[in-house]
């Protein structure tokens, strides 16, 4: 799973809007999106059409979290739905977002600078 998480908040948190961000809000707003892409699986819509159902129902996060909707989409619609019932990600990865902060930041300064 920690995998999982430092590569997809790599992947997601490129734009620099998120460094403005706190890191509480920001994990906050990044369990939300994985929150939603899960129940999207789990109300069985298509992986075709979860992220526009996601964005139609007008989702509370900034508009720049949205962006973590392909990649989120792309991992969870991989994983079985009956891993998924045991399991809240949206939980998962904003307390793995909050724990490993520092080093996902790290990781992001250091693909900048390249």
């Amino acid at each position: 799973m920690m995998r999982f998480v430092i590569a997809i908040a790599l992947a997601t948190l490129g734009a620099p809007v998120f460094a403005e961000a706190s890191k509480e809000d920001s994990c906050r707003y990044q369990g939300q999106v994985m929150a939603a892409v899960q129940k999207a699986r789990m109300d069985r819509v298509s992986k075709d059409k979860a992220a526009s159902e996601i964005l139609a129902s007008n989702p509370t996060w900034p508009t720049e979290y949205s962006q973590a909707i392909p990649p989120l989409v792309d991992q969870v619609y991989s994983m079985k739905r009956r891993d998924l019932r045991k399991n809240d990600l949206g939980a998962l990865f904003e307390q793995q977002c909050l724990a490993n902060w520092d080093q996902i930041q790290a990781m992001k300064k250091s693909m900048q600078s390249n």
